[in-house]
């Protein structure tokens, strides 16, 4: 619809020139979620974003703070509510926020 071998001659100039933007947009949009890696990324910064904006923060954690479980391979740092944060380490270097396994509670975790 919005591809510009596919607009009419009779279209007005400013719809022509939102309509190839539109196309623009869209085009990015497919290089992201077309590709399993840049779309991956794309969803981790969404959900980081979410949960800025919508969870309570409870702290800032640098990474060598939390304790190290080398059993499950992962760092992890008690709530205040009695639950955990747990992170493992590959994804300690693509997020920064991480859900108490509990409550609605987030740690932002510093690098």
């Amino acid at each position: 619809q919005y591809h510009p071998d596919k607009q009419s001659a009779d279209v007005p100039a400013g719809e022509v020139e939102e309509r190839v933007q539109r196309f623009i947009e869209i085009d990015q949009a497919w290089k992201i979620l077309g590709n399993e890696e840049t779309k991956k990324e794309y969803d981790l910064q969404r959900r980081e974003d979410d949960l800025t904006q919508t969870w309570p923060l409870d702290a800032q954690i640098y990474l060598e703070d939390m304790s190290w479980n080398k059993d499950e391979h992962c760092y992890t740092h008690s709530c205040r509510c009695g639950g955990k944060y747990t992170v493992s380490r590959n994804e300690a270097e693509e997020v920064s926020l991480v859900c108490c396994d509990t409550c609605s509670l987030i740690i932002e975790i510093l690098q």
